[in-house]
């Protein structure tokens, strides 16, 4: 772990979907200044594999990752910034977190579950890849207003 790097945390309930996408978007785009991390309230056995299809279309390797728990980082590890994607991890997510700056280093960006699309295969694909473009579009804008 690089001391110098700012630590973010990328919440979900699940983490098998829009956190394991942000946390490889973000590592993607700005992994030299910021350690990234994600966890889920609940977390499922495994990255979600429509998740891992569509980043591998937007040239990104998240197979690799594992779903982790909160309770890994939650008092454990001071965080500069923490980015919740999904409001049942908001509901639960301590609004004071321990060693988090300001509550303005909490933010809540509440993406539509893919996962829970139900239908044909493509069409739970085109729900992926909207999650996808919605969390790099939201990462991009986030980093651009942090430009070093």
């Amino acid at each position: 772990m690089d001391d110098k790097k700012q630590k973010v945390l990328i919440l979900c309930s699940g983490n098998s979907a829009r956190s394991q996408m942000a946390e490889g978007f973000l590592r993607h785009m700005a992994g030299e200044r910021f350690e990234v991390m994600s966890a889920g309230t609940e977390p499922a056995a495994e990255v979600n594999s429509l998740a891992v299809r569509v980043m591998q279309e937007a040239g990104i390797d998240i197979s690799g990752q594992k779903p982790k728990d909160l309770s890994l980082y939650l008092g454990k590890t001071f965080i500069h910034y923490l980015i919740i994607v999904c409001s049942r991890a908001n509901d639960v997510c301590p609004r004071v977190w321990p060693g988090l700056l300001t509550e303005e280093n909490r933010l809540y960006w509440p993406v539509d579950d893919p996962a829970e699309e139900e239908g044909p295969e493509e069409e739970r694909l085109e729900a992926f890849r909207a999650a996808r473009d919605e969390i790099r579009q939201k990462l991009a804008s986030w980093l651009d207003n942090r430009a070093t």
